[in-house]
């Protein structure tokens, strides 16, 4: 009795399929090669446009010159991080945002800081700060609706001061009808933020908490024309 035979490979099977897993390691080290060099060495990834958006006190040719971004970098070399950082470094630039435009852009978005008080510069005209004592611009003439402020410390000390950063914050709460009215702003301490209204009027305003009840409470106290509104303690408004 003859018994069950195995079944047996056709010769050559096995070195097929060896062929073909050989094959297709090959294809994939090639594709990852032919993608490795378009990301990294083919022109056809890099940089051959920088746009930027957003500026309107600092020239496009400044924000270039400092991004140092050079046509023909593979896009994907480009760190947006560093780039954003350099660009930041440019006094009226408050933040910049770099993204990658594939295939062959970059955007540089940059956000300028905005004025909020003036100073008397000591060549003439007037220092424009922002919030964070920066001074972005200089101006022949104080600008409409942009008050006056009475530093009392050198300007060269104003960046991060607290007391100009408590100012700016209480004219950003002001109601615009009110904030036009505002001829100068003292601040020698945060919580003593003393306006100046255009009538010769004083508002010992205080703190930048509680702005909405105070500018209401004010609202109210105007029309006596009083010469002097103190703010300070919020529900307990003096008039002289």
């Amino acid at each position: 009795m003859t018994g069950p035979r195995r079944a047996r490979s056709p010769r050559g099977t096995g070195s097929r399929r060896w062929w073909r897993v050989a094959f297709c390691a090959l294809a994939a080290v090639g594709i990852v090669a032919g993608v490795a060099w378009a990301l990294l060495g083919s022109r056809l990834l890099a940089v051959r446009s920088v746009a930027v958006t957003g500026t309107r006190l600092v020239p496009p040719s400044e924000v270039l010159a400092v991004a140092g971004i050079r046509p023909g970098t593979p896009l994907i070399r480009l760190n947006p991080a560093q780039v954003a950082a350099r660009v930041e470094t440019i006094r009226q630039v408050q933040s910049a945002q770099v993204t990658r435009s594939w295939p062959d852009r970059v955007i540089i978005a940059v956000r300028e800081r905005t004025p909020a008080l003036a100073l008397a510069a000591s060549g003439g005209g007037f220092d424009l700060v922002d919030p964070d004592g920066v001074i972005v611009q200089w101006a022949a003439r104080r600008p409409p609706g942009l008050p006056l402020y009475l530093a009392t410390s050198p300007v060269s000390s104003l960046r991060g001061d607290p007391d100009v950063g408590a100012a700016a914050a209480v004219l950003g709460e002001l109601p615009a009808r009110l904030r036009a009215s505002v001829a100068s702003v003292t601040a020698p301490s945060p919580d003593q933020v003393t306006l100046r209204l255009a009538d010769g009027a004083t508002v010992l305003w205080g703190g930048t908490g509680h702005a909405q009840a105070k500018a209401e409470e004010l609202g109210l106290l105007l029309p006596t024309h009083a010469s002097y509104y103190d703010l300070s303690a919020q529900g307990t408004a003096v008039t002289n």
